[in-house]
């Protein structure tokens, strides 16, 4: 989970908020109290403070607030959090944004989290940042997302939607953290410097979604310019390096997608070409090359109150000869074709108080696989409780599930709401 940095702006803002409703029409008040645990049942334990067999033990307070009037409305939802295993307590605005609207026209400002496409933990042309420390610590899914500091306009008419986001403020994603996982990493015990884009006009990162029903499907074409939120590693000597530097390659993405009944189900297609704009040859092992990815994925009902999905996904890298060629020696290539599989089922029972879900990733090419069971209970409309399991594996330890072989984990959380 991200931390606020800025508390006193925090505090501006939520102070600015609870003057808000003063002149609103409509005011709803809701939240959480929620305690979250998450164990590594591997025996093995990192060194340092945050290394042990239990590396999430966090208690969150959520307040979500909305209110609206005639042509806007304002929304809130902040965190305050503690952090047992680090030993912090800090603040986290998830989101803080005014709406306008006027005619077809809405905007939007602030905080806020936006998601694209149509995968199910999949992500093609949805190139906001996303928290896999969070994921693969057993959080609550809602916590994959991160919220982006933007300006979004939405523009509804008989012919198309038009959705454009501009984001001033580049925020990359959270990974999981060598101070609490076993991850693969070329330059062990090698210091790091990490170089963010600035925030600077040139700099800012925009995307574009244009979207209508068409043939009775839900159709969507994509186009957005900015970074890869996964950073490159750069080191000052790659024989013997001294320094490692961390940094966020150029990307722009053209893509599109659809969704809609067909087979007695939910058919989902989806595809991306990622340019990488700061290495279109290929030529440099520091900088992804260019890919395309395409996701294909089913859902169907096949009885009551059980979903099964199936979706199958595809990454195929250019200019891979170069890529090779310029690889330093003992590092490991990636494939030139990633496949990736995925299931999903999810069963209800007693009465929908029950929930029983499995989620499945499965490279067949990287021969690695992240297994997501999860059993959920709702004592009350206001008080659930959850226990799941991250459990990876793979042939390598250098593949993306692979890597976290010594990381498989058990969950619990408990939630209540308000």
């Amino acid at each position: 989970m991200i931390a606020a940095k800025t508390p006193v702006s925090h505090v501006v803002i939520m102070i600015l908020a609870w003057g808000v409703p003063v002149a609103a029409e409509e005011v709803s008040l809701h939240g959480f109290v929620q305690g979250n645990y998450a164990a590594r049942i591997t025996g093995q334990e990192l060194s340092g403070p945050e290394g042990g067999d239990v590396f999430l033990g966090e208690e969150r307070l959520q307040i979500k607030l909305a209110t609206s009037s005639q042509g806007s409305a304002f929304f809130l939802k902040t965190d305050a959090f503690r952090d047992a295993v680090a030993r912090i307590t800090d603040l986290d605005v998830r989101e803080a944004h005014i709406d306008v609207r006027a005619g077809a026209l809405d905007l939007r400002l602030g905080r806020q989290i936006i998601t694209w496409g149509v995968g199910d933990l999949l992500f093609l042309n949805d190139v906001f940042p996303k928290d896999y420390a969070a994921f693969f610590s057993g959080r609550p899914l809602e916590y994959l997302k991160i919220g982006s500091d933007a300006a979004k306009v939405d523009v509804f008419t008989d012919v198309v939607s038009v959705e454009l986001v501009v984001i001033p403020f580049f925020q990359a994603d959270q990974l999981p953290s060598s101070r609490r996982f076993f991850a693969f990493d070329p330059f062990p015990g090698v210091p790091r410097v990490t170089e963010e884009p600035r925030a600077e006009l040139g700099n800012a990162e925009t995307a574009l979604r244009l979207s209508r029903n068409l043939l009775g499907f839900d159709a969507a074409v994509y186009a957005s310019r900015g970074f890869f939120t996964t950073p490159g590693m750069r080191p000052d000597n790659p024989a013997s390096p001294t320094q490692v530097t961390l940094f966020f390659p150029r990307l722009a993405t053209y893509g599109a997608s659809a969704q809609g009944n067909a087979l007695g189900g939910v058919m989902a297609l989806e595809a991306a070409y990622y340019d990488s704009v700061d290495d279109r040859t290929g030529r440099d092992p520091a900088i992804p090359n260019s890919t395309v990815r395409y996701l294909v994925g089913y859902q169907r009902q096949p009885w009551s109150d059980l979903t099964t999905g199936i979706q199958y996904y595809g990454e195929y890298v250019f200019d891979y000869g170069p890529y090779r060629d310029a690889l330093s020696p003992g590092f490991p290539a990636q494939d030139r074709l990633r496949q990736l599989l995925t299931v999903r089922l999810t069963q209800l029972l007693r009465y929908q108080t029950l929930r029983l879900s499995f989620f499945a990733f499965y490279s067949p090419t990287d021969e690695d696989y992240d297994l997501i069971p999860e059993v959920r209970y709702s004592v009350t409309d206001a008080l659930w409780g959850a226990i799941g399991a991250n459990l990876f594996g793979g042939k390598t330890e250098t593949t993306a599930f692979g890597q976290l072989n010594r990381n498989d984990n058990v969950y619990v959380v408990a939630r209540y709401e308000f």
